[in-house]
């Protein structure tokens, strides 16, 4: 058996941590020998927090009642050595519940009222608004409390159909999905319409996050969930019973939800829980083991899996095992066979996610840092050239070369101008290209199909609208490709200029690709269409799950322009950052080669002393590109195996 996912996360954090530990002290290092241009400052950081804000999110997904919370409680907190997510019979997770770790927030459980639903805000903004949630206290050594405090997170209340319809949960054209009535025409709903948990457990500590998700009633009246929370999980683990199979209710949930989830095929699992109710003393275990088999085969076709992603789980047993040491009881209950699959599938995945960017990430770093070095490089040897053809020479010589020193300073001095017009135009195409990623012309693209949602009664035409507003946008990112483009090269044509007059060694980087962000955008529409088909079209009659869905969309795609936007921010600064870099070594390089020359006239050893200086210049310049290729080539190596992690100082100096 190979390690549990809470292993391997272990591990991945470990790697994590030393890797952004070496990170932040290459930066220092950098910082300290001078080579730290704006391009290579905003690289590190955004390397740095990539490491360090690294999330991976498992959502367990199913009807009521599958055992989803004992699951959560058996794979995460059987080190409490009691249940922490309430789950016994009768009471059981009623509202979507993330459990994370914020150091910025105190211990807690933060409650948003489900009378929120009222009001048209979705749940990111509802985020913004901390003073809207009720906040529990959660006292981290005492695992009574908090199994106490998450109690509410099973909180319900009675409310008028009036009310229910109004909040979602009840559809006069749906009559079989809504609850029953009580002796006083009252429905029962959540309490609480979103929980989150900020708890500093180890593996939370270290960048998890659990999404717990109710039935298919509280799901569906909730499009933020299906829209961007779920689709954006590393893994879902979508839950069974193994004595029942996929039900009719567990077959909406994941055709409606799951089935055209965008992770990879291994990070999709399905849990058959409750084997235990099976293991009946009147059948021999093979016939136990026949009937699961039977039930796998059957739940696989049914979802259209393949039979390994489908794992037979006792949750309640796994966690009594855990929680008493029983190895022969926790085999028995499958528990480390999924927890195995897990790790492989989110761990494996993810690590090979980061790691690819990281590597990318360094080797431009490497390139832009080692471009730094070359000016400094080309600056000495002309100097050396210059001194050199001194030797020997008389006064009115070495007078003649500084006059010539100076007039090259005013016409450097003079040209400036120019580069700042270049600066100036390429400021103002790049503004051009946020301008059509901005919030505003976003929400000018999706207005068409918001009014289209928006309107009375059947949705006509709402899906010829969606595709169109689709279209759009993949036009609006072919735009912004072909702007970066334009971007390059003319920049490439400004470059060459003052590569040729001034000797510079510019070169602009290649612009970004978009093509993956193109797929992000398609995955989100291939996500939606499933809202406009005929199973949904009762439920868009209802303008508050339209508003809704709406809503969530432009916030999902909000963040993709975001990205893109940031790709091309980063873009732009390591070109403009090679020309500061070179105009401040070229400023430098004037007052210099003025200072020798001075030192020169004043004394007839100053050129055999700025010679050997350059000379030492040279050398140290080496050196810092020794050194610079040796700690590289180390984070390379730590990027490509995690498992070699060490923690040493491989920071020794130059």
């Amino acid at each position: 058996m190979g390690p549990s996912f809470n292993e391997q996360f272990e591990q991945h954090g470990v790697w994590r941590r030393e890797f952004a530990r070496q990170l932040k002290q290459l930066g220092e290092w950098m910082s300290a020998h001078d080579l730290m241009d704006a391009a290579v400052q905003e690289r590190l950081q955004r390397l740095e927090g990539q490491l360090r804000s690294d999330r991976i999110m498992v959502a367990f997904v199913a009807e009521f009642s599958r055992g989803k919370s004992e699951l959560i409680n058996a794979i995460f907190f059987a080190d409490y050595g009691r249940r922490i997510m309430p789950a016994s019979a009768g009471r059981t997770t009623m509202c979507p519940t993330e459990l994370g770790y914020d150091p910025q927030v105190p211990h807690c459980l933060r409650l948003l009222p489900i009378e929120t639903r009222l009001q048209m805000q979705g749940l990111a903004e509802w985020r913004l608004k901390p003073e809207r949630w009720v906040e529990v206290p959660l006292q981290v050594g005492d695992a009574d409390q908090i199994s106490r405090a998450l109690e509410k997170v099973a909180q319900v209340r009675k409310v008028s159909v009036d009310d229910a319809r109004a909040m979602g949960f009840w559809h006069d054209d749906m009559p079989d999905d809504n609850p029953s009535l009580d002796a006083q025409g009252m429905v029962e709903v959540p309490l609480w319409r979103h929980a989150i948990i900020n708890l500093p457990h180890p593996l939370l500590k270290q960048g998890l996050v659990i999404l717990d998700t109710p039935g298919l009633n509280a799901v569906g009246a909730e499009p933020e969930l299906t829209v961007n929370l779920i689709p954006q999980a590393h893994a879902v683990v979508f839950i069974l019973g193994a004595d029942t199979g996929v039900t009719r209710s567990d077959l909406s949930i994941w055709r409606e939800h799951l089935a055209a989830a965008s992770q990879g095929a291994d990070a999709r699992l399905v849990v058959l829980n409750k084997i235990d109710t099976l293991w009946d003393t009147l059948n021999s275990a093979q016939q136990i083991q026949d009937q699961l088999e039977r039930q796998r085969q059957t739940s696989a076709e049914m979802l259209g899996v393949r039979l390994d992603q489908v794992l037979p789980v006792s949750a309640q047993k796994g966690l009594v095992a855990k929680i008493q040491c029983d190895d022969v009881m926790l085999e028995a209950s499958g528990l480390p066979v999924l927890e195995e699959a897990l790790g492989r599938g989110i761990m494996g995945q993810r690590q090979a996610i980061l790691r690819s960017a990281i590597s990318a990430g360094i080797a431009s770093l490497r390139t832009e840092t080692a471009r730094v070095l070359n000016i400094r490089r080309r600056d000495l040897d002309e100097q050396m050239l210059e001194l050199r053809s001194l030797r020997g020479k008389n006064s009115s010589v070495i007078l003649a070369m500084r006059n010539r020193i100076e007039q090259e300073q005013r016409e450097f001095d003079l040209s400036t101008t120019r580069i700042h017009a270049v600066r100036a135009v390429h400021i103002k195409l790049l503004r051009d290209v946020f301008h059509k990623l901005g919030s505003k012309a976003l929400k000018e693209q999706l207005a068409p199909l918001m009014a289209s949602l928006q309107q009375k009664g059947l949705k006509l035409g709402v899906r010829k609208q969606y595709e169109e507003v689709f279209r759009k946008l993949q036009d609006t990112l072919d735009g912004v490709q072909s702007a970066a483009t334009e971007i390059q090269a003319m920049l490439e044509g400004t470059f060459r200029q003052l590569n040729a007059e001034f000797g510079f060694s510019l070169q602009v980087p290649a612009a970004p690709q978009l093509q993956e962000f193109g797929n992000e955008i398609a995955r989100i529409e291939q996500g939606h269409l499933q809202y406009l088909g005929m199973g949904n079209t009762l439920k868009l009659l209802q303008p508050e799950f339209a508003e809704r869905l709406g809503r969530a969309l432009s916030i999902r795609l909000r963040s993709v322009y975001e990205s893109v936007a940031n790709d091309l921010e980063l873009w732009s600064k390591s070109a403009t950052a090679q020309l500061d870099a070179q105009l401040r070594e070229r400023k430098r390089s004037f007052a210099r080669r003025i200072e020798a020359v001075d030192r020169i006239q004043q004394a007839a050893t100053g050129l055999e002393e700025r010679i050997t200086e350059i000379e030492e210049g040279e050398a140290e310049l080496q050196r810092l590109d020794d050194h610079l290729l040796q700690l590289t080539e180390q984070l390379m190596a730590l990027a490509e195996d995690p498992a070699e992690v060490e923690h040493h100082d491989i920071f020794a100096p130059a």
